[in-house]
């Protein structure tokens, strides 16, 4: 059991490795996740994972005293970490609130509760909902490309805060990507307005997506509404959301300008 604050932390993810960075605890991590960009001024650290699978070996010789990583696809990993001694973190955030909870969590199992404070305070207030003063614009999320795979829900919880409609807002409870399956007919039905994409590992396409004839005459496509957010600032459950968020937002500001949404309340009156 541990005792004391960790010396010797391993991040299985870069949320995880982005948030012991922002805490100042980066001079105790000794081994990250190859998925993380680590900042120009942050101390180089051995790359030992990607995301679904890791160099055990390498791991257990940086003898860490606590490991930490995120998600049911590292459960095995986790297992095994466990079954070799180690001591293991492991969150399974899929909501904002969950997200919050993880950062908190984690903070206070490397002993940087006063040092979170701050930043969680930040967190919460850049995620603050915007105020809407127009129509809603429907937003479909891609979080990948074969089969096509509707965003994870903290994404659709953004959309509604930036003051968008989440298309597929009813798979939000479905934290498998393969239970946020959806087929192109699906997507047609919908009409999204606007396309986001951030293809998990891989850069989104935007002219590929427009390039499906089954499509072409999406409201999206027709009016060129097709963006990329980077999978750092949108599939990481970590304080980057806060520029992913920033990034829905803009958009939907900017695309609702180029459509000329009429104003609901104006309409109202």
């Amino acid at each position: 059991m541990m005792t004391s604050v960790p010396q010797r932390i391993v991040c299985l993810s870069a949320e995880v490795a982005d948030w012991l960075w922002r805490l100042g605890a980066w001079h105790r991590v000794v081994g990250v996740t190859a998925w993380f960009e680590m900042p120009p001024e942050a101390a180089s650290k051995p790359r030992i994972s990607g995301f679904s699978s890791v160099g055990m070996d390498q791991l257990l010789a940086l003898d860490p005293d606590l490991v930490i990583g995120f998600s049911d696809v590292q459960a095995d990993i986790a297992a095994e970490l466990i079954r070799q001694g180690c001591t293991v973190l492991t969150t399974n955030q899929r909501t904002l609130k969950e997200i919050e909870e993880a950062l908190i969590l984690i903070a206070r199992s490397v002993g940087c509760e006063s040092a979170a404070e701050p930043l969680l305070e930040e967190f919460r207030g850049k995620l603050f909902p915007v105020e809407l003063q127009g129509q809603r614009l429907r937003v479909y999320f891609e979080e990948w490309n074969d089969p096509l795979v509707a965003g994870i829900a903290w994404v659709g919880e953004l959309i509604e805060r930036a003051g968008g409609e989440d298309i597929f807002a009813d798979l939000r409870s479905c934290g498998k990507a393969l239970d946020r399956v959806v087929k192109p007919e699906d997507v047609l039905a919908a009409r999204p307005q606007i396309i986001l994409g951030s293809w998990c590992g891989k850069p989104f396409l935007p002219d590929e997506v427009a390039a499906r004839p089954e499509w072409r005459n999406l409201p999206a496509i027709q009016h060129d509404e097709i963006y990329e957010i980077r999978g750092a600032d949108i599939l990481q459950p970590g304080f980057r959301l806060v520029f992913g968020y920033k990034k829905i937002i803009d958009i939907l500001s900017n695309s609702a300008q180029h459509l000329q949404m009429p104003d609901l309340q104006s309409r109202a009156h």
